[in-house]
């Protein structure tokens, strides 16, 4: 028991939601062909998550990372505002083309990195990166597992969606940016303390403003001699294979993220094995995920699809847009937004498009209160984790209880008004 309640709080929800959902399994709540079908369509994505976490381990150990922060830092040209748009652009773009999974992943550390060249607290950076994975994510259908979802469902080709989704997408980003100014980027609150393990301010790059001066401009540092060329050579290569792969040639994401693993656990084999150790596997996500859709299965095998029929409601006009964005956002932030969008999608009427393309707003851009969300926010915060960076729950959920309410608000407006 003292074990237990030593453990991070995440830890004890990981391994109280694989409790009961085995108890559910146990018991009959949930029937075993339902447990086993929830768990052969998730197979692939918990390949995914347990690959690309040691992908993106090694990477960062290589100096993958720093290179890129002190290169985006430069880019900067010393202006707060400025790198402020490059982060904005950099991770909406990343989500928009790629997939918010890997700019949770892959961007995290280069923010967090970015954060200590630059002399400003890392939770500004990091939040800018949580934030536009989940609502720069409405463009595309490769932007976001549920978009491909959605698109199939009304038969939209990847223009087609675009030319939909355009104005919800730059509705969200646009709140988004506002309130990314407004609770985290403003200079009071760039220096406050980002919570981490070890010093943020301290100077690695050479040059940057310390924490707390109040300097309107910071002195962008030289991108650093990385420690061991090939490893870092390796590292990069696997970083823009993994990425080409999603992008050019349509591999499934576990596949690309395995190969792009073992090239750089190859590569670290014979470079330095001491870094190949057990706690590269992200034990908690994949001990969470499983437990999360056994539970949820659960809950909808018992009533979740009537009651979401009943809150979304049968209306394709305007209310019935708002209905069904409010409703799949606020109980993304309870369960999961995949799971939840997965028994909305069955609620809602087969003709009513612009109502699902609502509620995949509400699923997509109103995840961002709870760290269990969305799978980007889970895997977001692992790596905040690793880095040592802490960030305030209480925080976390109050701002972005307000990102949420008005992106999702803007978004839906957005597409009424274009419909």
């Amino acid at each position: 028991m003292r074990f237990f309640l030593r453990l991070h709080v995440l830890d004890r929800v990981a391994i109280g939601l694989l409790a009961i959902g085995l108890l559910c399994v146990a018991t009959g709540v949930l029937p075993t062909a339902q447990a086993s079908d929830a768990m052969a369509r998730i197979a692939p994505l918990l390949a995914f998550l347990a690959t690309v976490i040691v992908l993106a381990e090694l990477t960062s150990q290589a100096q993958v990372f720093d290179v890129l922060a002190a290169r985006m830092a430069r880019a900067g040209r010393g202006s707060y505002p400025l790198l402020f748009l490059l982060c904005v652009a950099f991770a909406s773009v990343t989500t928009i083309a790629l997939n918010l999974d890997t700019t949770a992943v892959l961007l995290t550390p280069v923010m967090l990195a970015l954060a200590t060249r630059v002399g400003i607290a890392p939770v500004p950076l990091a939040m800018t990166t949580v934030w536009l994975a989940n609502t720069a994510s409405l463009l595309l259908p490769v932007s976001n597992l549920t978009n491909l979802l959605a698109a199939n469902r009304v038969a939209l080709s990847p223009v087609e969606l675009a030319g939909r989704m355009w104005a919800p997408q730059l509705a969200a980003v646009l709140v988004t940016m506002a309130c990314l100014w407004c609770f985290f980027w403003r200079a009071a609150r760039r220096e406050s303390p980002g919570l981490p393990d070890t010093d943020a301010g301290a100077d690695t790059g050479g040059g940057a403003t310390a924490l707390g001066t109040g300097a309107a401009r910071y002195t962008a540092p030289e991108p650093p001699a990385p420690a061991d060329l090939v490893l870092f050579r390796a590292c990069a290569l696997a970083c823009a294979g993994f990425l080409l792969a999603i992008l050019v040639a349509d591999v499934p994401l576990w596949m690309a993220s395995a190969t792009a693993a073992a090239v750089v656990v190859a590569a670290f084999a014979l470079r330095d094995r001491a870094a190949l150790r057990i706690s590269l596997i992200p034990w908690r996500l994949l001990v969470m995920v499983p437990g999360m859709f056994l539970v949820v299965e659960a809950v909808n095998a018992h009533g979740l699809h009537e009651l979401l029929a009943a809150a979304i409601g049968r209306d394709g006009d305007t209310l019935g847009l708002f209905r069904a964005a409010a409703v799949g956002g606020g109980l993304s932030n309870v369960l999961n937004n995949l799971p939840v969008y997965l028994a909305g999608e069955a609620a809602v009427p087969a003709a009513n498009h612009d109502q699902l393309l609502a509620l995949l707003i509400g699923v997509n851009a109103g995840p961002v209160i709870t760290p269990w969300a969305s799978l980007a926010t889970l895997l977001w915060y692992e790596r905040c984790h690793a880095y040592g960076v802490r960030v305030p729950v209480a925080r976390l959920m109050g701002t972005g209880a307000v990102l949420a309410v008005c992106a999702v608000a803007a978004s839906v407006g957005a597409l009424a008004l274009t419909r």
